[in-house]
């Protein structure tokens, strides 16, 4: 019965945590805009299980996905499981493919991409968007897993990667930079950061020489700056693909344009 008293300890820190954000909420609906909230008795139960929600979720992460996590890292990194190259290599490959199923799969994402096409008027693809997303959430943690198997430093791959954002931010078209921007962020959300977090902790706890803090954290960085990098990357290739299409269909216009004359 450990879990019960896990769950109740859980829940009073959750409400310790969540109550100053009630507070100040209520606070300004009462005494800001003084007006009365519609629908009270609703807006209250969903408030009480939004702190029910978050309990049954963190002691999910404590539970079940943080050791998940490390037994993950540990059967992968196992020198009894085979030489350490091809172990290495499982990681790296495990690491992908975590990527891009979370990814696929976050909530949050799906609602950026379905309001994205809503805006452009379906000039951006609700798949593209979430694909595009999913190819730079796993192109990053994977190689945020071979920086901790190798050790460099992380700055360096994060300044590289800012900097390659930088100059995409110049030349990709403008509609899809903030887009770009809110897609690092909306990728490290609900579903992808424990798992990637709880991977990145197994890593750093049983490489010799790596801190959890630094190295198990700094694989979250990774999955939220590549994001940025392949969305900008994708518009620049259907700009370059519509451009490319364009002088075809004037082409096919004229043409047909003449024929038209002829007969």
């Amino acid at each position: 019965m450990n879990w019960i008293a896990d769950f109740f300890s859980t829940l009073l820190s959750t409400i310790k945590d969540v109550l100053p954000i009630a507070v100040i909420i209520f606070g300004f609906q009462f005494l800001v805009i003084r007006r009365s909230i519609n629908n009270f008795p609703k807006v209250m139960m969903g408030f009480a299980l939004v702190i029910l929600g978050l309990s049954f979720f963190l002691l999910g992460l404590e539970k079940a996905l943080f050791p998940v996590g490390k037994l993950m890292a540990e059967q992968l990194t196992s020198i009894n499981s085979g030489s350490s190259e091809n172990s290495f290599l499982w990681v790296y490959l495990f690491a992908f493919s975590i990527g891009a199923s979370t990814t696929i799969a976050e909530p949050s994402l799906i609602a950026v991409a379905l309001k994205a096409n809503q805006v452009s008027g379906g000039t951006i693809s609700v798949w593209g968007l979430r694909i595009a997303v999913a190819i730079g959430v796993a192109m990053g943690i994977a190689l945020g897993s071979w920086r901790i198997v190798s050790g460099y430093p992380i700055h360096w791959f994060i300044i590289t990667g800012y900097m390659i954002v930088v100059v995409q931010t110049y030349f990709a078209p403008k509609l899809i930079v903030p887009l770009a921007y809110d897609s690092g962020g909306v990728t490290t959300s609900t579903v992808t950061v424990p798992l990637v977090a709880a991977l990145g902790l197994g890593l750093a706890e049983n490489i010799p020489g790596r801190s959890p803090l630094i190295d198990g954290f700094g694989l979250i960085a990774f999955a939220s700056l590549f994001p940025m990098i392949t969305v900008m990357a994708y518009a620049q290739l259907s700009q370059r693909k519509s451009k490319e299409q364009s002088p075809d269909s004037e082409n096919q216009t004229e043409s047909t344009q003449l024929k038209g004359e002829n007969s």
